[in-house]
């Protein structure tokens, strides 16, 4: 385990936190491939009731660190899709781990980040915390995250959101689905608290046989050829004309060509 993450377990609970603030927790395949092993052992461990998704420092999670994007920009179609089939993989643990999960998001969630809230089953925020799905500008389409995200927010701020890459605030991801509570910063730890005293109070079985109910009931199953299709998506379009352009100008801090001169 590097230093990316930290994993402590107290009272039934295990707090998984993103420990690179001074990149915004921006993540790349090895905090990817780390985050995938902590879900899927703290899923499968029966000393753990609830798992808590954290941060440190202002942001909660900025996407793809400017590193990864920088290799990323020069990978064929076959890495592309290699690369995505990876953090798609994260996600669908994330998703369908054992036991329930719970974003404490202290700060702003961009990009992949916001798969990451949305991945889990509940969500609280602060108030001051902006959300921004900023795939567009970069000439890329959030096709991984895609699944989860639609499923948080609904398809028709999906709509919204998904094509104009606008910021939008806490108050607004509370309206819309995306977070379930948005409290002030001092609150934080105690609203997930609440939660997480009625997740470990609760009946083990019930409680994960719930999770798959919804699962189940709710949205259409997560089918390998579902999460196969956006793995392509996004391995396309970062290997076309305008997804290399958009990564190259963001990493170059010029403006896209499709924005003229």
């Amino acid at each position: 385990m590097s230093n990316a993450l930290r994993i402590e377990i107290q009272a039934q609970v295990a707090r998984i936190t993103l420990c690179r603030p001074e990149i915004r927790n921006a993540f790349n395949d090895e905090v990817i491939a780390e985050l995938t092993a902590a879900f899927l052992d703290m899923g499968g461990r029966d000393d753990v009731r609830a798992i808590v998704l954290a941060a440190e420092g202002p942001a909660f999670c900025a996407g793809a660190d400017l590193n990864w994007m920088r290799r990323m920009a020069d990978y064929t179609r076959e890495e592309n899709l290699a690369d995505a089939a990876k953090l798609a993989e994260m996600l669908r643990v994330m998703y369908a781990c054992p036991k329930p999960t719970v974003a404490a998001v202290q700060g702003d969630v961009y990009a992949g980040g916001m798969g990451l809230v949305a991945a889990c089953d509940m969500a609280v925020s602060v108030d001051s915390a902006n959300f921004c799905l900023s795939e567009v500008k970069l000439g890329l389409i959030p096709a991984t995250i895609s699944l989860y995200v639609i499923r948080a927010m609904g398809a028709r701020a999906a709509h919204r959101y998904f094509l104009t890459a606008e910021r939008f605030n806490a108050t607004e991801a509370h309206r819309i689905g995306f977070v379930h509570e948005v409290v002030a910063a001092d609150a934080l730890d105690a609203k997930v608290g609440e939660l997480l005293k009625a997740l470990t109070s609760a009946s083990p079985n019930a409680v994960r046989a719930c999770k798959r109910l919804v699962q189940d009931v709710a949205e259409r199953e997560l089918t390998g050829d579902l999460i196969a299709a956006t793995v392509e998506g996004i391995a396309d379009i970062r290997a076309s004309e305008e997804g290399r352009e958009g990564v190259q100008s963001f990493l170059q801090k010029r403006k896209p060509a499709w924005l003229g001169a």
